[in-house]
């Protein structure tokens, strides 16, 4: 049996840990920061504790068995939802994937440090803010370069052919994926749809600028896809 000394002990470790993870959902103003991910940390830390210390008094009697990892099981699968309260929907784009994963690696944590397994808590916790700060960067940059923008056009019928809007197009011209130059609901007015890849937002903006000006040109929208062929999951 743990001392309460050892117990308290196990618990604060916990916090601290967890709320390491929390402080960088905090960071980027996520619902789930850092109380929430010390919360969990604490709270499977105890349920831990309880699974594997809490009914001592009963063992040695006869047809007495103890089986501390049936409480790790249900934490485990019980985290889940308050992972999805973490995920909303914005759009066509799920938010929120992150954050509900640091959860659910935190209860882990927090189960570690409940059973005493003080070195793999806080490997996991290095390796989890590593993951989650460290890499976002990385994530960043790849996805910009994967990301996709379309402008929507308006213009007067037969103005703008596929070979003016390459023209235009400019030094974004080897950045187009695909023209769509549909009639729209007046005779007199065509509806465009340009894909563009790989174009960063200088280029994208002067584009813009130039079709806006462009003689018989009645408005153009951007609009920014997440990333080609996918929505992309939050964090």
């Amino acid at each position: 049996m743990l001392s309460n000394l050892d117990m308290v002990g196990r618990l604060l470790a916990a916090a601290l840990l967890g709320s390491v993870i929390g402080f960088e959902r905090e960071r980027l103003v996520w619902a789930a920061g850092m109380r929430t991910h010390m919360l969990v940390c604490v709270g499977s830390c105890l349920l831990m504790i309880v699974s594997a210390f809490g009914f001592s008094d009963i063992l040695g009697r006869p047809n007495v068995t103890l089986d501390p990892s049936r409480v790790a099981a249900q934490v485990v699968s019980g985290i889940g939802f308050l992972g999805a309260g973490t995920i909303l929907l914005r759009g066509e784009v799920v938010k929120g994937l992150t954050t509900a994963a640091s959860l659910w690696a935190v209860a882990a944590i927090g189960l570690a440090a409940g059973g005493g397994l003080y070195v793999p808590a806080i490997a996991t916790t290095v390796i989890v803010l590593a993951i989650l700060a460290g890499m976002k960067p990385i994530e960043e940059r790849y996805r910009a370069r994967r990301q996709r923008h379309d402008l929507r056009v308006v213009a007067r019928h037969g103005l703008l052919t596929t070979e003016r809007l390459r023209i235009l197009a400019g030094p974004c011209a080897g950045k187009l994926r695909q023209i769509v130059i549909r009639q729209g609901t007046s005779d007199d007015r065509d509806e465009i749809t340009l894909c563009l890849v790989h174009v960063d937002r200088g280029a994208l903006d002067a584009l813009t600028e130039r079709l806006r000006r462009h003689e018989g040109v009645e408005s153009v929208e951007a609009i920014e896809r997440t990333s080609i062929g996918r929505d992309a999951g939050g964090e």
